[in-house]
């Protein structure tokens, strides 16, 4: 009986465990059919033309082998899902709350827009959630406090808004808290403080406002702490100095004042990075620092420090990186400035150190020349420095850049300067130094910058600085120099500008000048030059302003017709002789000439730049005649006008007889080609017009197909009336494209492939906006290549259409009765008001942010090569959406400084030098261009503005006003209009003051000098902030 019970009792366990395990599989199988149908909800919601990368979600499909989804071993549920940076966009679906086995959930790099579903609250399992650079709006929702086993949140850069939810301060597990680059705002809650798992809290670039709550403090394993960029105010946190784990600590840029504890480096002591410039600190730097024997990175910039420079940052053992820039360390009457470089000599492996515009005085001691072998940057200009340069300075072989200009340093330049071969930047102008300029500096075969202006150097140019055939910039103006001019120095090719004016210097013009291919700027005025201009300075064909004023020279003008870029060109003051060229009427680009005081006769042309009596001098030349009636020049006798007139005849009939010539010559085996040619596209245009639209493959997978016909039909036929811009490339049109109910306002921008470097444009443009999203990029809508109703290729661009024209525009419309709109315009938008500085503000932030983002944040990064105020469009909020990628390229990470690259060449006065001499594409380059378009923003002068000759740049005003104190003076008087009290104009001329800094420090004249747009964005948003609270 007992074994009958056994038997039955093991049955029944055994039916029970067959009936769990069949229960489970189909709870399994309905429960994967849950998961199923919510990623087909979620795909549903993706943009229809971004599908193409979820095409393996479908039903023929086993779900655990879709792109991107993971699968538990046992259940077969969806653990994970990681759709990282496939450009999809969209919505996100709240259906994602229903893949409740959900872990991980990896959406970054992508494009979807709406908010983020408060559906993702009921992910209880969830650990990882990353949705970083999209296009996200609205709030964090309080329900992701619900995923109570999240450890790592990361929502950075988006456009999320409002405060950081008190709720998330239950999520205990969380380690990882990265929201940067938003607009949150609002104070930290203190319920941050309950997270005591955290170990990297990322919040920077927000507009988070207030003082860092006390409860900060108990996040004791906090490593990683980036709270810069923001609002916030109040002393140093005191907080912060309980985190003893701390290794990294950035909260520059900020509104944080007072002084820092003595005792910083003992609480402290683990830091490795430090860095909180552009704040308002105050008072001594604390001693203790040199406590932290981990510290790589100092960076303390652009404070009020004051007091001496700790000479304890001699045990620094392993500090690399050394930013003090930007204070007032130093003014001690007893000397010592400097005694922290005797105590650097113990610190072996830095490599960086920025000392410049503070007030540190006394003898330049020979401890600089002592430093590590490994420093590669000393900058110290803009201080108080005197004494002289040692001569053991060359002891630093490793040195790429030695700033020390705008000194008051005496003697002359040490002649082992020149065993440092790897020397890119040598910056002593603006000294008191003198002597002869040593031969020696010819053995620095890399030397890119030599800038020795402002002087008192005597003797000759040596010519071994021919040997320099790297140089880029030749800076050596306002100097006692003599002699005359070596030939040398005119066969560095490499050369963009050259800059010998306001010596002594005597002799002819050389005549090797015509292999400065890639000079754009020449100028030897005001010596004692002599003799006839060579005829080789027409080879120059980069040239852009060429300055000659101020000497002996005599004869008649050089032929210089194929300079057609010239803009400024300077002949004063010489002995010139003969008639005015007539074909100067014909550069376009000319914007300032300059014949007076020479001894020129004859007729003044009367067209081009001679009609504009400002751009252009000729008095002093008392044989000169007609003009236009402003001169008011005697009449031209009538044998001169007829011989002139004769003259041109002649040569238009000289011109027909040769295009009659060579046509009757080219005609015969141009009509056997023909033939060949339309039976080639007879068949090409057969297969094109099967499929109207065709996308080219660089954008295919990312843009909504349309066809010639829909373009036709969205402009009225390409409607004159529609037309709202014209450049090289082609023609901009404006459109409504799709359905009537739901059409929208497009931009098309049609190509003429007929233009050299029109498809080439195309292909860029397309190649640079395939990978990358931002806010403030103005959205290529989709492309089109095809056949129009002609059977001619058709290539076309759309873009979102932007109703409030362009920066341009709205900077110098009341300069022109009638606002000329240029090719990426869109729109020539009714100007009424001059912009506000609180919108330039916005605008230059705009600018920043996207140059930024696809310089360092996208997948490739891009350089834009023709930043300017007509490719800023701007939408119906003023808000700045960065334009035209034509001439953009993918850049490359080898040194551009040393390719060839001719095709580079941007917009005069907005190029970076580094263009006129083939150089690649470049971070560098967008930064100059930035730089300009920045000061020409506040102070609305062009920088081909005919102020700006002989070297004097915008650049350069700009620097002198600030130098001054006069940048009120400067400014656009609109910004300035209305502004009463003198507490406003203050705070205004405070603000224009940094953003002229930064502009200045974007726009420097050597590549290696400029600020990064990682260092501009952070500083403009700064000042915007703080200066939009105060006005």
């Amino acid at each position: 009986m007992k074994l009958f019970l056994l038997l039955a009792f093991n049955i029944l366990i055994l039916f029970r465990i067959l009936d769990a395990r069949f229960s489970h599989h189909e709870a399994s199988k309905v429960d994967g059919n849950a998961d199923r149908k919510a990623l087909l909800v979620f795909k549903s919601q993706v943009s229809a033309n971004n599908r193409l990368a979820l095409v393996s979600w479908n039903d023929s499909t086993p779900l655990c082998q879709w792109k991107g989804v993971t699968c538990g071993r046992k259940h077969k549920r969806v653990t994970g899902l990681d759709l990282g940076g496939l450009q999809l966009g969209g919505i996100i679906s709240p259906a994602i709350g229903n893949l409740s086995f959900l872990r991980s959930l990896n959406l970054e790099e992508n494009s979807f827009g709406g908010t983020i579903p408060k559906e993702v609250g009921k992910l209880s399992r969830l650990q990882q959630l990353n949705m970083s650079y999209n296009n996200l709006k609205g709030v964090i929702p309080t329900s992701l406090s619900n995923c109570s086993r999240l450890v790592t949140l990361v929502l950075t850069s988006n456009n999320l808004v409002s405060g950081l939810p008190s709720e998330l301060g239950s999520l205990s597990s969380l380690e990882s808290l990265l929201l940067s680059i938003n607009n949150l705002s609002g104070r930290f809650p203190t319920s941050l403080g309950n997270l005591t798992s955290l170990e990297e809290v990322s919040i920077a670039y927000n507009n988070m406002e207030g003082e860092v709550p006390k409860t900060i403090g108990r996040l004791t394993q906090l490593i990683y702490l980036q709270i810069s960029m923001n609002n916030l105010s109040g002393d140093f946190p005191p907080a912060i100095y309980n985190l003893s784990s701390l290794r990294y600590l950035f909260i520059g840029a900020n509104n944080f004042s007072g002084s820092l504890r003595s005792d910083f480096g003992y609480k402290l002591a683990t830091l490795i990075e430090l860095k909180m410039g552009m704040n308002y600190f105050s008072g001594d730097l604390p001693k203790t620092i040199s406590n932290i024997s981990t510290l790589k990175e100092l960076e303390v910039s652009q404070n009020h420090f004051t007091g001496s420079i700790p000479v304890g940052f001699g045990t620094l053992q392993n500090i690399q990186y050394l930013g003090l820039h930007g204070n007032s360390f130093g003014g001690n009457s007893l000397g010592g400035d400097l005694e922290f470089l005797k105590s650097l000599v113990n610190c072996t492996k830095l490599q960086m150190l920025d000392v410049g515009d503070n007030r540190l005085g006394g003898e330049l001691p020979i401890h600089v020349a002592n430093l590590s072998k490994d420093i590669t940057k000393i900058y110290m200009g803009g201080n108080l420095i005197s004494g002289s340069i040692p001569h053991e300075i060359g002891n630093l072989i490793n040195l790429q850049a030695f700033s020390m200009e705008s000194n008051l340093l005496t003697q002359g330049i040490p002649a082992s300067l020149g065993k440092i071969s790897g020397l890119v930047l040598l910056a002593l102008n603006s000294n008191r130094m003198s002597g002869e300029i040593p031969s020696d500096l010819g053995n620095i075969t890399g030397l890119e910058r030599l800038h020795l202006f402002q002087n008192n150097f005597q003797g000759s140019i040596p010519p071994s600085l021919g040997n320099c055939r790297f140089l880029l910039y030749l800076w050596i103006g306002y100097n006692r120099l003599n002699g005359t001019i070596p030939r040398e120095i005119m066969q560095l090719e490499s050369l963009v500008q050259l800059f010998v004016n306001r010596n002594m210097l005597t002799g002819p013009f050389p005549k090797d000048v015509g292999r400065l291919k890639k000079v754009s700027q020449l100028s030897v005025a005001d010596n004692r030059l002599s003799g006839n201009i060579p005829e080789t300075i027409g080879e120059c064909l980069y040239m852009e302003n060429l300055y000659l004023g101020g000497n002996a020279f005599d004869g008649a003008i050089p032929d210089i017709r194929n300079l057609r870029g010239l803009t400024l060109f300077n002949l004063s003051n010489n002995s010139f002789s003969g008639n005015i060229p007539e074909y100067l009427a014909n550069f376009s680009s000319l914007e300032v000439l300059d014949l007076s005081g020479n001894n020129f006769q004859g007729a003044v042309p009367t067209k081009g730049v001679f009609k504009h009596p400002e751009k252009f001098s000729v008095s002093g030349n008392r044989d000169l005649c007609g003009g236009i009636p402003e001169l008011k020049l005697k009449p031209c006798p009538q044998n001169i006008l007829v011989s002139r007139t004769r003259r041109h005849s002649s040569n238009k009939k000289k011109k027909i007889f040769i295009g009659v010539g060579v046509g009757v010559g080219v005609a015969a085996s141009l009509l056997l080609l023909a033939l060949s040619l339309f039976m080639k596209r007879k068949k090409k245009s057969t297969n094109h017009l099967m499929s109207s639209s065709s996308n080219p493959p660089l954008i295919d997978s990312f843009y909504e197909r349309v066809s010639y016909e829909e373009l036709r039909a969205a402009t009225n036929e390409f409607s004159s009336s529609n037309l709202i811009g014209s450049g090289n490339f082609g023609s901009v049109f404006r459109g409504l494209l799709g359905p009537e109910e739901e059409s929208k306002a497009v931009a098309v921008k049609v190509l003429n492939l007929q233009t050299r470097g029109a498809a080439k444009s195309f292909t860029s443009e397309c190649e640079a906006l395939k990978g990358i999203r931002h806010r403030n990029l103005v959205k290529l809508v989709t492309s089109c290549s095809s056949i129009d109703f002609k059977g001619n290729e058709f290539k076309a661009l759309v873009y979102e259409f932007m109703p409030n024209g362009n920066l341009d525009t709205w900077l110098h419309h009341h300069h022109h009765h009638q606002v000329e709109v240029e090719e990426d315009s869109f729109n020539n938008h009714s100007i009424s008001r001059p912009l506000k500085l609180s919108e330039r503000l916005n605008i230059a932030v705009d600018v920043a942010s996207v140059v930024d983002y696809i310089h360092s944040h996208c997948y490739d990064p891009v350089a834009h090569c023709d930043l300017k105020p007509s490719n800023v469009l701007l939408d119906n909020d003023l808000t700045a959406h960065v334009s035209d990628f034509g001439l953009a390229r993918i850049i490359d990470q080898e040194s551009f400084i040393n390719q060839v690259s001719s095709t580079v060449r941007g917009t005069i006065g907005y190029a970076a030098p580094e263009y006129g001499m083939g150089g690649k594409p470049s971070r560098e380059g967008d930064l100059y261009s930035f730089g300009v378009l920045l000061l020409e923003m506040f102070t609305r002068k062009r920088p081909t503005d005919e102020l700006f000759v002989e070297g004097f740049t915008l650049r350069s005003y700009t620097e002198s006003a600030l130098a001054a104190e006069h940048v009120l003076e400067i400014a656009d008087v609109s910004i300035l209009s209305g502004v009463t009290h003198n507490k406003n104009m203050s705070t205004i001329a405070e603000c224009l003051k940094m953003v002229f800094n930064v502009g200045i420090r974007c726009c420097e004249q050597s590549p290696t000098d400029r600020m990064t747009m990682a260092q501009a964005l952070p500083e403009l948003v700064s000042l915007r902030k703080r200066f939009l609270r105060t006005m």
